[in-house]
């Protein structure tokens, strides 16, 4: 089981286990704010709702300056699983400008793809296939990106995770 810890302004900061969640709530450093009142965590002499999202009792700084890594997964799940050319389910990933044409590996340059289209793309650019994209690539943003382990949210998790309108 894991927690969602939330920064005291209500920003998803980390998925943590629900151990680390309970001595962060023990030790005064947080508050329960969900549990799963299923599945209660037993102790010698008592035992504590097993905490789903947690909230930090003192604001925790992080820097703006921190952005998203590139991964693949990362890619996917920014563009749904679903290929930039034709809009097919996909499982791979294509750099637009190809690598061996000096292109990067950044969130500007990789798009999902279909296994059919990257291998119909090869080493070339949309442009000389007379492709075009169904997206324009740019980075992820919102708090949510930052946070590990928040593509696989639990259901009291959604609130605390939407972008903020």
């Amino acid at each position: 089981m894991r927690t969602l810890v939330l920064n005291a302004g209500y920003e998803p900061l980390a998925v943590v286990s629900f151990k680390r969640a309970i001595v962060l709530v023990m030790n005064g450093k947080a508050s329960i704010l969900e549990q799963d009142d299923d599945h209660p965590v037993w102790g010698a002499s008592s035992s504590w709702d097993r905490p789903s999202v947690i909230i930090l009792r003192r604001y925790v700084r992080i820097p703006h300056t921190r952005s998203v890594p590139v991964s693949r997964r990362g890619v996917l799940r920014r563009d749904g699983q679903r290929c930039g050319y034709c809009g097919a389910s996909a499982g791979t990933i294509d750099h637009i400008l190809p690598r061996s044409r000096g292109g990067a590996d950044s969130w500007e340059n990789l798009v999902a793809c279909c296994l059919k289209c990257n291998n119909i793309k090869g080493d070339r650019t949309p442009a000389e296939m007379g492709w075009h994209l169904r997206v324009t690539p740019r980075p992820p943003h919102g708090t949510a990106w930052l946070v590990r382990g928040v593509e696989r949210s639990e259901p009291q998790w959604q609130e605390y995770l939407a972008p903020a309108a």
